[in-house]
């Protein structure tokens, strides 16, 4: 059915405004309204919330503001009236490697929160959602799931390269190969001062890029919001025509239950795949189709993942940036062609109000001769890169990101380190050696708290030159720029009694991507005996947000949600 076919259910573009402001007992709210712009006119008409995650602490937010405004002009100019407001973002590049990351997670929960109580408490009609960086971007299609009201979600847009086609990662290796010596003060100096040169979030197809593929998959985002430089013209045009189309949508009686179907998130996983993308793209799908009552597990990725292949030759395996894969088309030619492969669902409905299909049908190909996207018939990998293992180190599963290049199987002996900086200082003092299986517990949901990112030690690991001949396993996770053999979200975690949490140094770890499995060598009996020394750590804090969170988290395998 095409959606020009479909009739909209009756719908009050006004539902919830006319709550606040309609009639004479809500004169004390008219009155309030009237001191922060609102004429006459405007009590009539949707009220469209504009969350904005303007921060000047962070390169991927520091635009936001201005982005929000334009936003909001769009949705005043199509008859709406806007209202701006703020929720917070916090930065995983500057806090990655400190006791700070532990609250990365958490600030997925807390802004996913923060919408959702603006919009109940002011009854904002529809809602448009600004977001840039790894974490706000899942939190506002949470909040736009579990409010269900017309909603669009704009994407801040990637950052320009740095000098020398340098990023963020480039910094983190940078401090790998300085501490083997491949190179000096001066030159990491360099890398330091030039890898990160204005707005925008991470370059290459790291998590904030890979969320805002996603996102766009899955409908909530206008044709090609993802793919488009912070600081382009294209970026702010996307806004207001972001803003205008919510407006749309309250037109058309459309909520993101109508488009946030169990084919949409298929789409997503698909487009994922085909880009390379990170891990956390699990863990915050997973979460956002729980608010969106939508059926998914850790099954979905491997079944899916057996027939999509990896076409988009990206990092941090690969060699391109997202600005490069802007510059040939975006994600739109990607789509078009997964949609004429068969492996997209074209009858999904999009805040366009068309269906996929429909945005996708007058596309252009990629121009001949670009190989940042490579055909179907040479991909990257024929397969998945996100491989879903179990096994009795992971009977919940685990989630590794193996393109190939890294090979598909490892054995070695662990070495355990308790937490994220006695596993980075064991690294850079040389420590880990080829054929090691590095573990690092205790970063888990509930034991980190808020399950670090481990970019810190990979990072290590890469440029120590060590990418290829050592494994990383931890039941914490991975930023999107990590990469060698890594596996993360071992669940369950250390804190709640996982095998993790039972490994010794030396024991023989066998992670093999083809049989989907990761194993320790060790007997029934010997864990049994084990699990019965085993104690808990006690708890990193008992008070604020942190505690807060390990209370109620759930596991890694079940996306970290706190419900």
């Amino acid at each position: 059915m095409k959606s020009s076919d479909k009739k909209p259910a009756p719908y009050d573009t006004r539902q919830f405004s006319k709550l606040v402001v309609d009639g004479t007992k809500q004169s004390a709210s008219r009155a309030m309204l009237r001191a922060v712009g609102f004429e006459d006119a405007d009590f009539g008409k949707p009220q469209i919330g504009i969350a904005s995650t303007w921060a000047n602490l962070t390169p991927c937010n520091m635009h936001i503001g201005e982005l929000a405004r334009e936003a909001a002009a769009g949705a005043d100019a199509a008859g709406g009236k806007s209202v701006l407001f703020n929720t917070i973002t916090v930065s995983d590049g500057i806090s990655m490697g400190s006791p700070g990351m532990r609250y990365s997670l958490v600030s997925r929960e807390v802004i996913a929160d923060s919408i959702e109580t603006v919009m109940g408490a002011e009854g904002f009609d529809g809602l448009v959602a600004v977001g840039g960086c790894d974490k706000n971007m899942p939190a506002c299609a949470m909040a736009i799931a579990r409010l269900n009201r017309p909603a669009v979600f704009v994407y801040g847009g990637t950052i320009r390269p740095g000098a020398g086609r340098t990023d963020i990662v480039s910094v983190f290796e940078a401090v790998g190969a300085h501490a083997a010596k491949r190179i000096d003060d001066s030159q990491l100096l360099q890398v330091e001062r030039t890898a990160i040169p204005g707005p925008g979030s991470c370059g290459g197809m790291y998590t904030a890029n890979t969320m805002a593929s996603a996102i766009e998959a899955l409908g909530l985002s206008l044709p090609n919001s993802s793919a488009q430089e912070a600081v382009s013209r294209n970026k702010h045009e996307d806004c207001r025509a972001a803003g205008a189309a919510v407006v749309n949508l309250l037109r058309l009686g459309i909520r993101p239950s109508d488009i946030l179907t169990r084919k949409a998130f298929e789409n997503a996983i698909t487009v994922v795949i085909a880009l390379g993308g990170s891990t956390n793209a699990v863990l915050h799908l997973l979460a956002i189709a729980h608010e969106a009552r939508v059926k998914l597990t850790l099954a979905d990725f491997t079944r899916i993942g057996k027939r999509v292949p990896v076409l988009a030759d990206v990092r941090p395996s690969g060699k391109y940036l997202m600005s490069e894969l802007i510059a040939i088309g975006g994600i739109q030619p990607l789509m078009k062609r997964l949609l004429a492969h068969g492996l997209l669902h074209g009858d999904c409905l999009t805040v366009t109000g068309k269906t996929l299909a429909e945005n996708l049908a007058g596309v252009a190909d990629y121009p001949a001769g670009q190989s940042v996207v490579l055909p179907f018939e040479s991909p990257v990998k024929k397969d998945s890169h996100l491989v879903i293992l179990h096994g009795n180190l992971a009977p919940e599963g685990a989630v590794a990101k193996l393109t190939g290049k890294e090979g598909l199987s490892f054995t070695g002996k662990a070495r355990v380190y308790e937490g994220e900086e006695r596993a980075t200082a064991a690294i850079l003092a040389g420590k880990v050696k080829a054929g090691d299986v590095v573990v690092i517990r205790q970063e888990g949901p509930r034991g980190g708290p808020g399950m670090r990112e481990m970019l810190s030690p990979t990072g290590a690991i890469m440029g120590l030159g060590l990418g290829d001949k050592v494994a990383l396993i931890t039941d914490g996770r991975f930023s999107g720029g990590s990469h060698g053999f890594v596996v993360g979200h071992i669940s369950p975690e250390a804190a709640l009694g996982g095998v993790i949490g039972l490994l010794r140094n030396g024991d023989v770890i066998t992670i093999d991507a083809r049989r989907r499995s990761i194993a320790v060598d060790l007997t029934d009996a010997e864990l049994r005996r084990r699990r019965k020394a085993w104690k808990p750590r006690r708890a990193y804090t008992d008070r604020g947000v942190l505690a807060k969170y390990a209370r109620t988290v759930s596991s890694a395998s079940k996306g970290a949600i706190t419900e």
